[in-house]
């Protein structure tokens, strides 16, 4: 088993950090882990991106072209990777900010209002722990409690924060557990 997820969106919407949350709770379930993070000036305002490799034995290569699945948080990456995503992907869209749809027959959509929800459960940059959970929920690609540890142990230098982002989280499986 080798899955590919890329990450992308906006500099400053939390990509790579939800890209590293997925590979460390995949590590700590035993798999091997490939993260691949894209840096430079798009890191506040323009397209960054991250691709993290699952796999259940050696990764040959971490790069990828044609990832199995896509987490957009934003239109512009959306229409970027649409096309590279593999047959039977699935492609998360947040909502909040993409009002199209990959137009894709042959993948499963998963349309979540991120921002929205990150917003209900307390502030708007948390969108990306919705994204990241709602996207666990939807492909089973982790253990979800294990996931939620890891964003517990991500933000225990911040404890004040830790409920904010539990109910970001909850609300995002809970979304994708309904669509």
């Amino acid at each position: 088993m080798q899955t590919e997820i890329k990450f992308a969106g906006f500099g400053g919407q939390g990509i790579l950090l939800s890209a590293k949350l997925l590979a460390y709770a995949a590590m700590k379930q035993g798999f091997f882990v490939a993260w691949v993070p894209s840096y430079g000036p798009e890191m506040r305002g323009g397209t960054a991106y991250c691709t993290v490799v699952i796999a259940s034995k050696k990764i040959g290569s971490p790069v990828i072209k044609n990832p199995t699945h896509l987490v957009a948080m934003n239109r512009p990456s959306l229409e970027k990777f649409t096309n590279d995503v593999k047959t039977d992907g699935v492609i998360f869209i947040n909502s909040s900010l993409i009002p199209t749809r990959s137009n894709r027959e042959d993948i499963v959509e998963l349309v979540v209002p991120a921002n929205d929800i990150a917003i209900k459960a307390g502030s708007v940059r948390a969108a990306n722990i919705v994204a990241l959970s709602a996207f666990a929920a939807k492909t089973g690609i982790v253990d979800l409690d294990l996931l939620k540890d890891c964003v517990k142990e991500e933000f225990a230098a911040k404890a004040k924060i830790i409920p904010l982002n539990m109910k970001a989280f909850d609300e995002g499986v809970n979304c994708a557990r309904n669509n």
